[in-house]
C-alpha cells in the first residue's frame, strides 16, 4: 500500500476514533467520566470542559463525584450538567456534587442502542466520504495522464479493501456497544 493510500486510511482512522468517542458518551448504566467530556463551564466569561475546572471520580459503579476546584462553580457545573442530554439530575451538597446513574430500563436501552448504530452510521458514512473524495482524486490524475489505467485499478482496489477494513471495525464497535447496553 503506498503513501496515496496511507493517508486516506489515516484519516478514516481518525473517523473511528470519532466513532469511539462517541460511544464512550453514551453511558451505559453504569459511571463512566467520558459522559461528561462535552460538558462546558462558563468560567471567567469562557466555556471550558468540565475535566480543568474539576476532579471527577467514581467511589462506586453507579456514581460520579464532581470536586470543583473552585468552590463557586458548583452553581455553574449543576446548571451545565442539567442543561446537557445526560439525564441525570446532579445533586449539590455545597461541597461536591454527586451524580447517580439508576439502572437502565429496556425502553432507555432500547433508544440507547438506536443512538449508538446511528452513531456507527454515521461513522460509516464518514469512511465512504472520504473514499469517494480519493477516488476523484485518483480520477483527476488519470484525467492528467499521471496514472495508468493499471495504476487506477490497483489503487481504486487498496482503497476499496481499506475502506471495507474500516467499515468492518465500526460494526464490531458498534455490537460492542450494543451488548455492553444489554448486559443487566
Amino acid at each position: 500500500m503506498n503513501d496515496f493510500i496511507k493517508g486516506y486510511d489515516a484519516k478514516m482512522e481518525k473517523t473511528i476514533h470519532s466513532v469511539q468517542s462517541d460511544f464512550a458518551a453514551v453511558r451505559a448504566g453504569r459511571a463512566n467520566a467520558q459522559v461528561l467530556d462535552r460538558i462546558s463551564v462558563e468560567y471567567y466569561g469562557a466555556p471550558t470542559p468540565l475535566n480543568q475546572v474539576a476532579a471527577i471520580s467514581s467511589p462506586d459503579p453507579r456514581q460520579l463525584v464532581i470536586q470543583p476546584w473552585d468552590r463557586t462553580l458548583l452553581k455553574a457545573i449543576e446548571k451545565a450538567i442539567n442543561t446537557s442530554d445526560l439525564g441525570i439530575n446532579p445533586q449539590n451538597d455545597g461541597r461536591v456534587i454527586r451524580l447517580n446513574f439508576p439502572q437502565l430500563t429496556e425502553e432507555r436501552r432500547k433508544e440507547l442502542i438506536k443512538q449508538v448504530r446511528k452513531y456507527g452510521e454515521q461513522g460509516k458514512v464518514a469512511v465512504r466520504n472520504i473514499r469517494r473524495d480519493a477516488m476523484d482524486k485518483i480520477k483527476a490524475m488519470k484525467k492528467k495522464s499521471e496514472l495508468t489505467e493499471d495504476d487506477v485499478k490497483d489503487y481504486e482496489k487498496d482503497l476499496q479493501n481499506v475502506t471495507d477494513k474500516r467499515c468492518k471495525e465500526i460494526d464490531k464497535l458498534t455490537a460492542d456497544k450494543e451488548k455492553e447496553l444489554l448486559k443487566v
